[in-house]
């Protein structure tokens, strides 16, 4: 275990299969056909946190895999690049006193 209880950002989406392609973030109408569905967590450093996925009625490739996973860790540093901006700026308000 790392020593400290904060050591990376993480960050979560979603990823599915629908008509045929690999689609990142899947709005309920998609999700809900979607053939393969995927939830991906990873670290500001691409090291995965937690995989969840399911083919749904039917089976699916590893190269569909592998290019799921492409797209998630795509979106998740993404994601992690605009907390990281968003967490640079001054606090707006006043902080409660403790």
């Amino acid at each position: 275990r790392h020593p400290r209880p904060l050591c990376c950002s993480i960050a979560a989406v979603s990823v599915g299969v629908v008509d045929g392609r690999v689609r990142l973030d899947l709005p309920y109408e998609e999700d809900s056909r979607a053939e393969v569905d995927m939830n991906v967590v990873s670290t500001d450093t691409g090291t995965l946190v937690e995989l969840q996925g399911t083919g749904e009625g039917a089976t699916f490739a590893r190269s569909t895999l592998d290019q799921m996973l492409d797209l998630a860790l795509k979106g998740c540093l993404e994601l992690n690049a605009l907390q990281t901006t968003a967490l640079a700026q001054p606090y707006p308000g006043e902080l409660p006193r403790s």
